[in-house]
């Protein structure tokens, strides 16, 4: 098996129909960091045998320059999904990063994928494993077995909240999708998030919030995402150009955060060096450092490094 970095930048993940070429043309010159060309919802059943081909041509053709290239495939429950990654992998694999699978209930249909990108990338000679997936958690069932879903293939790189056919599956009380349910005063998303964020952590993958459909509605679309980016989630859905920035910069970290994340790396690298008296925990400022607040500042650090984010200061060796 390949050894690939799972963990690519998706602070914004653009959903494209793979049926609609202006889009799917437009897309390419967006700054999301991460686009899915999508057979599922977005492709009606009978556009969806020549949406395969036309994703397999942008994907070849197209330039897809620092974004990661993810197919999102049919669930295992309809007739559709081994045409659409025989398809779309045998013609484009050398240019796809990812294929999502949506309505993941079970590990084993994360298994069965596992094994058809096998056999297709032996095939045709790819390296195997290469090709990650993205599970897509849509319903009770598939959040009662996530963790099982998330350790069920090392090709496993996110687990996917997916709001609306979600909120069908639990009855919930609402028609806006993200939105909290009248009659309820807590956060009715808080469990679902948690659940599958620490499935997603305690297996190093990303934890990716779905969408929000009121596409006009960009406030509206800030507070959804500010509440999984507060939680831990890496990134979230984006349907529309407007809503790129928004999730961009919602999932990247502040300035500051980013520059005094980088300066405790730095004061603590030196504090526990021979030169800096082979401290465990020191003083930075009117703060005190140690282990646990390395690792904190390594989440920040990496975010702001993954966004292209550029100091502003700089540690300096205390005299004496």
């Amino acid at each position: 098996m390949t050894t690939v970095n799972r963990l690519r930048p998706r602070r914004s993940c653009l959903a494209v129909p793979g049926s609609n070429p202006r889009f799917l043309e437009k897309a390419q010159g967006l700054p999301a960091d991460q686009v899915f060309l999508d057979l599922e919802d977005a492709c009606a059943p009978l556009a969806k045998p020549e949406a395969r081909h036309t994703i397999v041509k942008f994907l070849n053709e197209g330039d897809w320059t620092g974004k990661t290239r993810v197919v999102r495939v049919n669930d295992w429950t309809t007739e559709w999904t081994y045409r659409d990654v025989v398809t779309v992998v045998e013609g484009a694999g050398q240019n796809l990063d990812c294929i999502m699978l949506p309505k993941v209930q079970t590990a084993q249909q994360v298994v069965a994928l596992d094994l058809l990108l096998t056999q297709i990338e032996k095939t045709m000679g790819f390296e195997v494993g290469k090709i990650g997936i993205e599970a897509q958690i849509e319903n009770a069932q598939g959040l009662n077995n996530v963790n099982e879903i998330a350790q069920a293939s090392p090709r496993v790189e996110t687990i996917i909240f997916g709001p609306a056919d979600f909120m069908a599956s639990i009855n919930m009380k609402s028609l806006v999708v993200g939105e909290q349910p009248p009659g309820y005063p807590a956060d009715a998303y808080h469990y679902i998030l948690m659940k599958i964020l620490m499935a997603a952590r305690a297996n190093n993958l990303q934890a990716i919030d779905g969408p929000y459909l009121q596409i006009r509605n960009i406030d509206g679309y800030r507070e959804v995402a500010q509440r999984a980016a507060a939680l831990g989630f890496d990134g979230k859905w984006v349907l529309h150009p407007g809503q790129v920035e928004a999730s961009n910069e919602i999932f990247s970290p502040s300035q500051e955060d980013y520059d005094h994340a980088e300066l405790i790396l730095d004061a603590y690298d030196y504090y526990t060096s021979e030169a800096g008296g082979k401290k465990g925990s020191a003083m930075l400022g009117d703060e005190m450092i140690d282990e646990a607040s390395r690792k904190m500042a390594l989440v920040i650090s990496g975010k702001g490094r993954a966004a292209g984010m550029q100091r502003t200061s700089k540690f300096e060796i205390p005299e004496g």
